[in-house]
């Protein structure tokens, strides 16, 4: 089935404004905890809000608390209090240390770089520019639900290499499944919460490292003798 009919006609739209040269390789990254510091954004806004973030799993819900009490913010409320994070701060996410430098590298060397993320539609020109503003100047598609689709249908304009750079194990299995040939990497910048998860079973590598990821994918480019 075409990746076309699985997509929400929203993305569908940003996917088909891309302009990509089929004969270059193209590296589709997350943002959030890839390239922007999230929990430490979210640490931020929740100290305003009175609340707190206590990471004892890999998840949101159940870990917000408030100050005072330590009430665990109930997970029904967990989706409007994200949406009121990405509306207010979405513009004031730092870079990942290195991110900048490593993709800049990769794009000088002839990488075409997407960034795919899941931030609210109506964010999206606000990640943009934050993004630019931290080095990290390229096209940002603000998807929908699970990744696969869009990353496969990223791969059929172009002949590969592959790579996709994603925190969620659900979506780096959604991309595997997806398109098998894509080099999956599970990247977590927050060492905190990296140490609260396994990496993911599709993913080549786990890193929170930006040159680590950098060195891989510089060694898997050269193999295939780009």
């Amino acid at each position: 089935m075409s990746s076309i009919a699985n997509l929400e006609p929203l993305v569908l739209e940003q996917l088909q404004s891309l302009s990509l040269d089929p004969a270059r390789p193209l590296i589709i990254s997350d943002a959030d905890e890839v390239l922007l510091k999230f929990v430490a954004g979210l640490e931020t806004y929740l100290q305003g809000r009175d609340m707190w973030l206590d990471l004892q799993s890999f998840a949101l819900s159940g870990n917000i608390k408030r100050k005072n009490t330590n009430e665990i913010i109930a997970t029904e409320e967990v989706p409007d209090l994200l949406s009121d994070f990405f509306a207010a701060a979405t513009g004031d996410l730092e870079a990942v240390t290195g991110a900048a430098d490593a993709l800049a590298a990769l794009h000088k060397r002839g990488a075409q770089i997407i960034v795919l993320t899941n931030v609210p539609h109506a964010q999206r020109h606000v990640r943009q520019e934050c993004l630019a503003r931290q080095g990290l100047d390229y096209p940002v598609i603000a998807n929908q639900g699970l990744k696969g689709p869009a990353v496969t249908y990223l791969a059929q304009q172009c002949e590969g290499p592959f790579f996709f750079l994603d925190d969620i194990p659900h979506n780096i299995a959604s991309v595997a499944k997806a398109h098998a040939p894509t080099k999956c990497i599970h990247f977590i910048a927050d060492k905190r919460l990296a140490q609260l998860i396994d990496p993911a079973k599709d993913s080549q590598i786990q890193s929170s490292s930006w040159p680590h990821t950098h060195a891989y994918i510089e060694n898997e480019l050269a193999q295939l003798g780009h």
